[in-house]
């Protein structure tokens, strides 16, 4: 149970590729991630990422008109059928060929998916328990190229399909007898969408050269005959109705069949006809600027047009009013989405992983997300555990809130890729170091750079370390071999350690001591004081090149990954290896795509290049060039657990085997496409493009795990991928792990103590039975002036497990006060009796200063906004020469009132207003 971690979030990528998605109520983006999902709760400023995974990326997300169901389709054409209530996978289905889109009918029964050059219609999944989810009812052949978008009228009768052979079909749903489909052309480029207006067959088409026409049906829904049966079909229907003849004895009823007109009423009404009634141009720019992306609102009419120069328009239709523009981007607009109520539109750019929600009447941003450009380098938590730093190679350095999700924040100073980040003890202040020869630090009270730290000569800075004071700064160099030492307050260069004859590939402070240790290429590690002369203290020798180190959370142990995929324990006091793992067969990295060798054989050249201990000392997670991260035991030298961090094969370097699809009679398929862009065996890379993958013409990014660190708290690990920022956590709603249970401890003996008011009983039962919701039951049913009493008689093995319910109970109850009050007698009680066991203790009390520091934050700036808006008041009244109405203390009969009385109401007037986060995260 100790080592149970599951993927919890994914921060860092917001969109990928695909469609989004709003919920029913208007409130929530569903947009796709790779090969995940990600809802943004926009009331609640939230994300979440459901637990499951897809095997290629997602290319289409249909929503059920009620909100409960989501069918996900990746690029394989491989469907899940998910449950957006109970968050899980209901039933798998594959399509047999790649899906554009998937869209159900406004009134649940039935949904479209377009493949190829074809639409089939299936019967959507009831609430029943059904054996087979997915029925497929009818396919509707007519387009000769590639289909592209689906749209429904409102009453389910019928729907729409675009072409990229710039034609748009009208199906009927039933078999109409006036309406079987409907062929409609007028266009010169490819249809990008197609939508029905309001409660008729009228329907706009829009194409990707900026055209937009106009059809007007000549018939209403209502106005549509289904189509007489035949064969055996219409024998049982005339039975049936000679029966019905005979029980009826009522009067000459009007013969109909099935809804059909009589022959007389069909040969009245033809067929359904369309006619153009308007065709309108938007103002392109050129080539470049085609539409890409397009959403249409029925009940306002309103009409979102995305471009690919990152343009947008609203025009309000039928008449085609331009009502806004805005360039919100210099890449195209992928998917366009509009809410319920018609106030948010949703905006994804695949090129740079964009995502904004922006409220078009006040013309202001709900929502403006962005991950890193390229890959995140490096990552670590605050030292509460409530916010978490990332750099990447794009030379962005990004805050993320690990209970929101988002991106509160970016710096754009660095002008090169970010190769360390590094919080110091305060947890207000960012260290990062860089490629472009500087190390930065940030403040996150005022979000501003204010030191910059350079070398004499230019360097680039692979990693950069800070001590437990904070004060001292040290940054290793990967071309000239030396450590360089600055003070945080002056900002001077103390001193520039040299000694190693290699680039420096990791530093680390010891916790509880001035030591630094530094590890190179150069096959050592070597210890230096920082009291002692700047000094080496020790020389660790190892058998292969040094590519991480880390130490101990209470400073007793040294770690250090090679190249040769080992990791060793030292005792960083008498420089003794007390240990080692053997990692080469645990790592198990894939074959990419362009090897010519197994995977076994090329596992031999990978290693772990990120090292982590947990909060309590006794596991290190590692990683590397490859999809698993591994947790050890280290007393034990064990292998605990692996996680594997992604299951998405459209990432390289998955596969462990070669794919037999891939294989042809001349050799691997892609080994055939690489050697034909080759002369003399040098591939061409792409015009300009100098460096790593990007630089072929293939691009496919591969799996590696760049940086690993466990939280504070102890209750998660983060973990940056290719795929984002993975956060794993414990999820003890999930599991039931009881201490020292026996027979005779059972719910019911639980309340029978408590009906007695024995609490102390009660509550040593309830922990033993280690149910959250008894748990809390318990406790809120003790009286809170008998709460020191009981807190008193607690043992001291129950007051970690108190502590750690407490800090869990922050997060989500609303009672602060009576736990504040709990956690208040708790510590008083059994602090000096916990001092001995303060290590074991540390992650429990970090949990809950993280939960209590929250809840502070949140109550000052609700302070701080009372306290500005009285001091407003205060200053409208005195220039209006009004009497105050308000009775607050320090108000004199003249109307005037002392600010500093006024403000001590709220929050005091000496405290500094709390900063809010900028909500432009693009940087």
């Amino acid at each position: 149970m100790k080592f149970a971690y599951r993927f919890s979030n994914l921060l860092g990528t917001v969109y990928r590729r695909g469609n989004l998605n709003f919920t029913c109520d208007g409130n929530s983006v569903i947009s796709p991630v790779g090969n995940r999902v990600t809802i943004f709760d926009l009331k609640n400023n939230k994300s979440d990422t459901l637990p499951l995974a897809t095997r290629y990326n997602i290319k289409c997300v249909g929503l059920s008109p009620d909100g409960r169901l989501a069918i996900i389709v990746d690029e394989g054409g491989a469907a899940l059928l998910v449950s957006l209530v109970c968050r899980s996978v209901l039933h798998h289905y594959h399509f047999k060929g790649s899906v554009h889109s998937v869209s159900f009918s406004p009134d649940g029964r039935k949904f479209v998916i377009t493949k190829g050059n074809l639409a089939q219609m299936y019967h959507a999944p009831g609430k029943k328990r059904e054996f087979n989810a997915f029925v497929l009812d009818k396919t509707y052949f007519g387009p000769y190229d590639e289909t592209t978008c689906i749209d429904w009228t409102d009453d389910s009768r019928c729907f729409v399909v675009g072409s990229k052979d710039m034609s748009t079909w009208v199906f009927g749903a039933e078999r109409w007898d006036n309406l079987i489909y409907y062929a409609l052309g007028g266009h010169k480029d490819a249809i990008v969408a197609c939508f029905f207006e309001s409660n008729s067959l009228d329907l706009y088409s829009l194409s990707q050269d900026g055209a937009l026409c106009v059809w007007q049906c000549d018939t209403p829904p209502e106005g549509l005959r289904l189509k007489a049966p035949t064969g055996w079909k219409a024998d049982l229907l005339q039975r049936e109705e000679a029966q019905e003849e005979e029980e009826e004895e009522e009067g000459q009823r009007e013969i109909t069949i099935r809804g059909k007109a009589t022959p007389a009423e069909e040969e009245k009404k033809g067929k359904v006809k369309y006619s153009r009634l308007a065709k309108y141009f938007f103002n392109k720019e050129g080539d470049f600027n085609s539409v890409t992306a397009a959403a249409y609102h029925k009940k306002i009419r309103l009409l979102v047009t995305g471009f690919a120069s990152g343009i947008f328009h609203l025009h309000e239709l039928p008449e085609f009013n331009l009502i806004h523009s805005l360039s919100i981007s210099d890449q195209r607009i992928t998917s366009v989405a509009i809410n319920s109520s018609g106030d948010w539109i949703a905006f994804g750019c695949s090129g740079l992983g964009q995502l904004l929600v922006w409220e078009w009447q006040s013309e202001s941003y709900v929502l403006k997300q962005q991950g890193h450009f390229n890959s995140m380098v490096s990552l670590a938590y605050s030292p509460d555990g409530q916010y978490i730093v990332t750099g990447g190679d794009d030379g962005k350095v990004k805050v993320w809130n690990t209970l929101s999700g988002f991106c509160f924040i970016t710096f754009t100073e660095h002008s090169s890729g970010v190769t360390g980040v590094a919080f110091t003890a305060t947890g207000f202040v960012i260290v990062t170091s860089s490629l472009d020869g500087t190390v930065r630090a940030f403040d996150l009270h005022r979000y501003r750079n204010f030191r910059t730290f350079t070398s004499p000569r230019p360097t680039q800075f692979s990693c950069v370390a800070v001590d437990s004071s904070g004060e001292i700064i040290s940054a290793g160099a990967q071309d000239s071999f030396e450590i360089f030492v600055w003070s945080m307050q002056t900002g001077r260069l103390l001193d520039v350690l040299s000694g190693h004859e290699g680039p420096i590939s990791g530093l680390c402070f010891n916790p509880m001591k001035s030591i630094l240790a530094s590890a190179s290429w150069d096959k050592t590690v070597r210890l230096w004081d920082m009291f002692d002369s700047w000094r080496t203290k020790e020389t660790l020798t190892l058998t292969s090149d040094a590519l991480a180190v880390t130490f101990r959370p209470d400073g007793a142990e040294l770690a250090v990954a090679t190249l040769n995929s080992q990791i060793t324990f030292w005792d960083p006091e008498n420089a003794i290896q007390t240990g080692s793992i053997e990692g080469r067969h645990d790592l198990k990295t894939g074959r990419k795509e362009l090897d010519k060798i197994t995977a076994k054989h090329s596992a031999k050249g990978k290693a772990f290049t990120t090292l982590c201990y947990s909060a309590d000392g006794q596991s290190i997670l590692a990683g590397g060039m490859s999809r698993f991260v591994c947790l050890y035991h280290v007393r034990e030298q064990i292998l605990v657990k692996r996680f594997e961090l992604s299951c998405n094969l459209s990432l390289d370097a998955m596969e462990e085997f070669l794919n037999r699809r891939k294989m042809t009679e001349f050799g691997n398929l892609a080994l055939i496409d690489q050697d034909a862009g080759e002369e003399d065996g040098v591939a061409i890379p792409l015009p300009g493009v100098k460096k790593g993958d990007m630089s072929s013409r293939h691009f496919k990014p591969e799996i590696r795990v760049t940086s690993l660190r466990f939280s504070p708290t102890g209750r998660c690990w983060a973990a940056t991928s290719t795929e984002g920022l993975l956060i794993f956590s414990l999820d003890a709603q999930m599991l039931f792990d009881p201490y020292e249970l026996d027979t005779s401890i059972t719910p019911g003996r639980v309340r029978e103590a408590l009906h007695q008011q024995e609490f102390t009983r009660a509550i040593l039962m309830a922990f033993r039975l280690n149910e959250k919701k008894l748990v809390q039951e318990v406790l809120e049913a003790v009286p809170r002036e008998d709460i020191e009493v009981v807190s008193a008689s607690l043992p001291e093995l129950y007051v970690e497990k108190a502590l750690e319910f407490l800090a869990s109970s922050f997060e989500v109850s609303r009672h602060l006060e009576f736990y504040l009050i709990w956690t208040q007698k708790l510590l008083m009680s059994h602090g000096q009796k916990l001092k001995p066991s303060a290590g074991r203790l540390l992650p429990a009390i970090q949990f809950l200063q993280k939960s209590l520091q929250r809840h502070l934050d949140d109550l000052a700036k609700l302070c701080d906004w009372n306290r500005y808006n009285l001091r407003y008041a205060l200053a409208i009244s005195k220039q209006q020469g009004v009497k105050r109405p308000l009775d607050l203390p320090g108000v004199e009969d003249d109307g005037e009132a002392s600010d500093e009385d006024s403000l001590n109401l709220l929050g005091g007037a000496g405290d500094e207003p709390t900063a809010t986060a900028a909500p432009d995260c693009l940087g």
